[in-house]
């Protein structure tokens, strides 16, 4: 990672936390230790966007959520709209997640519905690809996160995008990749989006924690980090963001 480089540190907070246990953790939440160089940003379940927005954004932190629709408004039970979430105060959205794609079964053709609906509204998706043990065995990597990024095919190019490669297989697992292996795909993820037509930041996601981020955010073509069980407790969530200010330099 380039010290000009501006890279990102989320969290995703997934299904869990209650408004008493949110409120605590921003209380407890640090200054940036490298406000210039990283960017720290929360995704916490859709109950706790509203009453988190302003205290996070009091301490330089953007909101994002975990998932969106693609509709504007109507009845879709149970969904919430771009603009809902833009109104709560989020600047990010998280799609294509691979639990949405595995347990929810969210293909291609949706993820890119949502990818439009979201850029409609202004927030800026972080998509995530990623492949499981069996395809990564199979030396299938790259052609499973081709066709994953192939939503983008004819896309313009000018729309805010991170992507986040996520190792199916080390994600909650306690496995993460080698150094060896995050460099590699990720300058493989650089090359398509390249031939893509995009030029924007790529996190490693995957089992991230305090132990491993320095090393993970030190390997060539990584700009950042989709924090997930890590991210839950403030402390080590902020460990993870110095470790990153660290690599950056």
């Amino acid at each position: 990672m380039s010290s000009d480089t501006r890279c990102l540190v989320a969290g995703n907070w997934k299904m869990n936390g209650l408004l008493d246990e949110a409120m605590a953790y921003v209380r407890e939440l640090r200054e940036n230790p490298a406000p210039e160089h990283v960017e720290i940003a929360l995704m916490p379940p859709f109950t706790l966007l509203y009453p988190m927005s302003k205290p996070l954004s009091e301490k330089n932190v953007r909101l994002g959520a975990q998932s969106v629709y693609f509709e504007e408004k109507g009845a879709f039970t149970g969904s919430i709209s771009p603009m809902m979430l833009r109104d709560a105060g989020c600047h990010y959205v998280i799609l294509g997640h691979s639990e949405r794609r595995d347990i929810i079964h969210e293909d291609n053709a949706l993820i890119l519905k949502k990818l439009q609906a979201s850029w409609k509204a202004g927030l800026e998706p972080i998509l995530c690809i990623g492949e499981h043990l069996e395809e990564r065995e199979a030396g299938r990597t790259n052609e499973v996160l081709r066709e994953q990024l192939s939503i983008l095919e004819g896309v313009e190019g000018d729309k805010p995008l991170t992507v986040a490669y996520e190792p199916v297989w080390a994600i909650g697992t306690g496995k993460t990749a080698t150094p060896e292996q995050v460099v590699e795909t990720h300058a493989f993820v650089h090359e398509e989006l390249a031939r893509l037509g995009r030029d924007c930041r790529v996190l490693y996601g995957g089992s991230v924690n305090p132990g491993n981020a320095e090393a993970l955010m030190a390997c060539e073509g990584v700009e950042g980090a989709l924090v997930g069980g890590a991210s839950l407790k403030a402390d080590s969530f902020m460990q993870i963001v110095e470790a990153a200010a660290r690599a950056v330099g």
